[in-house]
């Protein structure tokens, strides 16, 4: 457990401080760039996925805050949960953490990647990137798990 917890540590800040050294470049050296699939253009997003929930812009923080400590302590009175998915959750908080400094920082989440080659799409940071691929791991290995446990059901019968 404490060589997890080392490794989910080491990952988070990495991550962490990674993002935020790209963000502040965007934010104030003014690292745009156009290319013809895709740019890299400052853009803040007050909301979540898709500038959702927008209107919630100054309070947003103090929510994803509260869910990040509801979720911390959920795993504190659940070492297994943490046990098994250590990489996925050191992704999750190094995004989403990451986010929420943003919104503190800047007012907004700070975006850059733009895709507009064939059709537009949402501009995204790394942060977004390594949430998502949390997110398919934990779907990864809970596809698995049922694999697995169909498979020993099978075997008993």
């Amino acid at each position: 457990m404490k060589k997890k917890l080392l490794i989910a540590v080491y990952l988070f800040i990495v991550i962490f401080i990674l993002d935020q050294v790209v963000k502040y470049g965007f934010a104030n050296l003014n690292w745009d760039v156009d290319g013809p699939y895709m740019s890299l253009k400052l853009a803040y997003n007050y909301g979540v996925a898709f500038s959702m929930f927008s209107f919630l812009e100054h309070n947003l923080k103090y929510i994803q805050l509260l869910i990040i400590v509801i979720a911390t302590i959920y795993l504190f009175k659940n070492k297994d949960v943490f046990d098994e998915y250590y990489l996925a959750i050191a992704l999750l908080y190094a995004g989403g953490l990451s986010n929420i400094l943003d919104r503190f920082t800047y007012g907004g989440v700070v975006d850059y990647f733009y895709w507009h080659y064939g059709f537009e799409f949402a501009i995204f940071n790394i942060a977004d990137v390594i949430i998502n691929m949390a997110v398919a791991l934990i779907i990864f290995k809970q596809i698995k798990q049922i694999r697995e446990e169909k498979k020993q059901k099978n075997n008993k019968s």
